[in-house]
């Protein structure tokens, strides 16, 4: 070592930036997906491109044709697990027992998918575009509208109704609702429960028999808010299960009962309103009545006075 002194340099370990993890094929594929949803929720199949989706995961274009073949494949994808996740809501709400707690749930299960699943509700109802292999937002309609056909027809041999006009009226009461998801997309006043009771109130009471205070039945209301309850496993289990949608049964029809009561005082209401004004009606008139004839009697004394001074 010399005399000079010496300045001794600590030399601290390059620590190299780790290496991002590798995303797996089936990562991969779930997270173009992912993007492909909201890109397509946002601007619509024509207004997406498959460089926009690469350019939002950070792959090159090949990464995406490989996993989809191209925005048509992606796009296919995405509007199918769509209609199936709807589908699926519907389908479980149609296993209710009773036929308005079935209209109830199936128009809260429409709600519910568009309150969770806006994205994908937007992409069913913007595009429809032939290129997702899977038809069009009106083929679903069509698929649930099969659906609630089954339901209507049970009800309508129950009444007395000829059955072959279910698939109509299904195709009638799913398009009202599914117009009306439309519309709550946007405004989402007022809540989901109060637009499915009014809907429910049009569809099953009419536009003639419609209660003026609507609600969801108490049985559909603790089931829309209580967990899912795990499937039957035994014989104690099914009976006790059948109980249970017995005493559904019976709840529903006093609810439906209560509704027609209520809807049958509303309409004596209403009567005994149209008598009241029609009395007034009448009593106005009778008073016009009274004073032109007053006044003709008037017009007819003065008209004799007037006779009588020219006569002097």
């Amino acid at each position: 070592m010399s005399g000079h002194g010496s300045v001794a340099v600590i030399m601290e370990p390059v620590t190299e930036p780790r290496p991002r993890r590798r995303m797996s094929g089936s990562e991969r594929r779930e997270q173009l997906i992912r993007i492909s949803r909201t890109l397509f929720a946002e601007k619509g199949f024509d207004g997406t491109s498959i460089e926009e989706i690469a350019a939002t995961a950070q792959v090159s274009k090949p990464v995406v044709y490989e996993h989809f073949g191209g925005k048509e494949g992606v796009y296919a994808v995405v509007v199918d697990r769509e209609m199936q996740k709807l589908l699926t809501m519907i389908t479980e709400a149609l296993a209710a027992s009773h036929s308005l707690i079935k209209v109830e749930r199936a128009a809260l299960a429409l709600l519910q998918y568009i309150e969770e699943s806006s994205e994908g509700f937007r992409i069913l109802v913007r595009d429809s575009h032939a290129a997702s292999g899977t038809g069009t937002f009106a083929s679903l309609i069509s698929e649930i509208a099969s659906q609630v056909e089954d339901v209507l027809a049970d009800e309508f041999a129950a009444r007395g109704y000829d059955p072959k006009s279910a698939p109509m009226y299904a195709q009638m009461l799913v398009g009202m609702v599914a117009l009306t998801g439309q519309w709550w997309l946007e405004v989402r006043k007022p809540g989901r429960e109060e637009v499915a009771a009014h809907l429910v109130n049009l569809a099953w009471n009419g536009l003639r028999g419609l209660n003026p205070q609507p609600a969801i039945s108490a049985v559909t209301r603790a089931r829309d808010t209580a967990p899912p309850k795990p499937r039957p496993s035994s014989e104690k289990e099914l009976r006790e299960l059948e109980k249970a949608r017995e005493r559904e049964l019976k709840e529903a029809e006093k609810v439906r009962q209560r509704e027609l009561k209520e809807a049958e005082k509303a309409r004596v209401r209403e009567l005994k309103e149209r008598e009241r004004l029609l009395k007034e009606a009448e009593k106005a008139r009778e008073r016009e009545d009274k004073i032109r004839q007053r006044e003709a009697k008037l017009a007819e004394r003065a008209a004799r006075l007037e006779q009588v001074d020219q006569s002097e």
